[in-house]
């Protein structure tokens, strides 16, 4: 917990709106239908449970978040009315980030309990950035807490080349902790407020309150005048709050999930090469980096920390794997000969590595170097399509202009720039400028966006790939997966298309990286 006294200076110079928004649903339009203040007044509260169902340990997560919560919801004030009507009427919107939450939230109200704070928090990266860790807002606010840099900074989120922990899933969470712990402090355990700095700054919301005091005003949040965004922030919330305690009576979808961890950490003890972990727990690349988001390149720091979280169902199988692998053979390693004119950082720009990466390595005292030298540089063993970083790298030629084919898309409740992205195989930064946005604008569900495809042949490049084949993998979703014809997997292994693949079985892909990554 961060000392009040030893906060406060600091907070108020630095913190100045932390929490961005970065994927937050729409302002609600049209509220006068429903639901109505009537029926809104007409909504008891939770029944009263008997001491024997109160002893039962909840089955799913909803349950066990609705016995943590504490807040006033305030079913009766229009802007919280609006909000549950529009929770209500987006179904949709609704079942994507409860789904999009399956592998954080039993952790996020784990910490939250450790720390005695009400679980309505748990349901705040909702507001922040639907539950997506890659979330980054015009503000430089990042992860799915949306910290900046500097007040990640303050709460010991350490970020580097390597690695951003304001999108580490657990450090985040605790860092966040820290914060509405020191808030809740701060005024005096009015969760409102503390609600509110979050999302404006402590400065801005304790200067409201004064400024009430001098005009003999009330000084509860609903009082202040605070940005426009903040005024939203606080019921947007409390109607989760609402909605998730009382889903079948709102018609909302909540995706099940377990009262059970999704995930355990594990001390790999070195830096790894992140496509290698993947393979060696048996799951695809993308999962391990949706639960270890904060790692920027392709492999771990190499200065530590070294933990990985890795599927709980899957630690043992990545446990015994490790053990069988040498530190030295846990990254790949180049050989390559100094020409001259190159320096340190021109050849660790081309080998995605840092100049302290190859100093460290090759026991350099400072960034001298002569040609015809051999320097052992760390590199990513897989495709660049493996790797979260390459998202905003894998269509850099042949797209800056925006030439060739044109996709339109029309933005769906819950959808962020990030998957989008995903779906349509450009990056984040080119999907922005495209539509004359930033990369952490809020999307609006109906609003179009356009892409498009590489024009050129010569913007391509080919990959040989050799594929390991996964349990339950089929050559139809292998080639939907690498956008390959099946015919052609078929002809470049010699196999028939009536085989049978096996786990382990190696195959030969040439891939086009402008289009699978």
């Amino acid at each position: 917990m961060v000392h009040k006294k030893f906060a406060v200076a600091l907070l108020a110079a630095a913190v100045g709106g932390c929490a961005q928004m970065a994927d937050r649903p729409a302002a609600p339009q049209d509220t006068s239908a429903e639901p109505s203040r009537a029926l809104a007044a007409d909504i008891t509260a939770n029944p009263v449970r008997s001491p024997a169902e109160k002893a039962l340990p909840p089955t799913d997560i909803w349950e066990r978040l609705r016995r943590g919560f504490r807040l006033d919801r305030h079913t009766n004030h229009p802007k919280v009315e609006d909000y549950i009507t529009y929770f209500s009427r987006n179904e949709s919107y609704m079942a994507r980030v409860t789904e999009r939450s399956r592998r954080y939230i039993f952790h996020v109200a784990e910490l939250l309990e450790e720390a005695n704070l009400p679980l309505e928090l748990a349901l705040l990266p909702i507001v922040e950035s639907a539950y997506d860790p890659f979330a980054y807002s015009h503000a430089r606010a990042s992860g799915m807490w949306q910290f900046i840099p500097a007040t990640g900074r303050h709460f010991g989120l350490h970020q580097n080349w390597w690695y951003d922990g304001r999108r580490d899933v657990d450090e985040s969470t605790r860092a966040a902790i820290k914060y509405f712990t020191y808030l809740s402090e701060h005024f005096d355990g009015d969760w409102e407020l503390a609600l509110a700095a979050y999302n404006a700054g402590e400065g801005r919301v304790r200067r409201a309150v004064e400024r009430n005091q001098r005009r003999g005003r009330g000084t509860s949040f609903w009082d202040l005048d605070l940005p426009r965004e903040t005024e939203r922030y606080v019921p947007q919330l409390l109607a989760l709050a609402e909605v998730v305690s009382r889903p079948d009576y709102y018609h909302v979808p909540l995706h099940e999930i377990p009262n059970a961890p999704y995930y355990a950490e594990v001390d790999v003890g070195s830096q790894i090469d992140l496509a290698q972990a993947a393979e060696l727990a048996d799951i695809e690349t993308e999962e391990l980096y949706l639960l270890n988001p904060g790692f920027n390149r392709w492999a771990t720091d190499p200065n530590g920390d070294h933990d990985l979280l890795i599927p709980r169902d899957k630690r043992d199988t990545f446990i015994a794997a490790l053990a069988k692998l040498p530190r030295d053979q846990r990254v790949s390693w180049q050989r390559y000969r100094i020409a001259r004119g190159d320096t340190l950082s021109t050849i660790a720009r081309r080998y995605e590595t840092t100049v302290a990466a190859i100093r460290d390595t090759n026991k350099l005292r400072n960034n001298n170097i002569r040609a015809g030298q051999t320097l052992l540089i760390p590199s990513a063993s897989g495709p660049s399509g493996e790797y979260a970083y390459a998202l905003d790298q894998r269509v850099k030629r042949g797209q800056a202009s925006g030439s060739g084919r044109r996709t339109d898309y029309t933005v769906r409740p819950g959808d962020t720039l990030w998957e989008i992205s995903r779906t349509l195989g450009v990056s984040v930064r080119q999907l922005a400028r495209w539509n004359s946005m930033a990369p952490g604008d809020t999307l609006r569900p109906g609003h179009k966006l356009v892409a498009y495809a590489s024009g050129g042949g010569n913007s391509r490049t080919t990959r040989k790939l050799s594929y390991r084949v996964r349990s339950g993998d089929s050559l139809y979703r292998i080639a939907r997966k690498f956008s390959l014809d099946i015919g052609d997997i078929l002809r470049w292994n010699k196999i028939s298309k009536s085989s049978y693949l096996q786990p382990g079985q190696r195959l030969t892909l040439f891939v086009d990286s402008a289009t699978s990554g």
